[in-house]
């Protein structure tokens, strides 16, 4: 888990599978400010910029900041389908190196749904 903005925004995008244009998009933030977040000068947005890239990622501000927060640790309180509850209960069970394996078939099913 990253453990300040820059490491925490990169590893939120690759988990999501999202660009860093995609995000853009999706938050209102330009391209080149979410660039400067996560280049090597690591600049921290100002919180109007977090807060949306935060709602566009659906996550808080503070896993973003400093890669805790306690309400992912229960995602029932978000997540209204009891399979995706499951899913995601199982999947924080997982020892870190199974948690990447798992994304990694996640990931292939997608692009074979995708039909790349």
């Amino acid at each position: 888990m990253g453990v300040n903005f820059r490491e925490t925004l990169r590893e939120e995008l690759d988990y999501q599978g999202l660009t860093v244009k995609e995000l853009a998009v999706k938050s209102a933030v330009a391209k080149g400010a979410l660039d400067s977040y996560l280049g090597k000068q690591a600049s921290m947005p100002p919180a109007d910029a977090a807060v949306r890239i935060a709602a566009a990622l659906g996550v808080t501000v503070e896993y973003l900041v400093n890669g805790q927060d306690n309400s992912r640790e229960t995602p029932s309180n978000f997540i209204s389908n009891p399979k995706k509850r499951f899913l995601l209960r199982i999947f924080d069970e997982l020892l870190p190196e199974d948690q990447k394996f798992t994304l990694d078939i996640v990931k292939l099913l997608k692009k074979k749904k995708d039909g790349n």
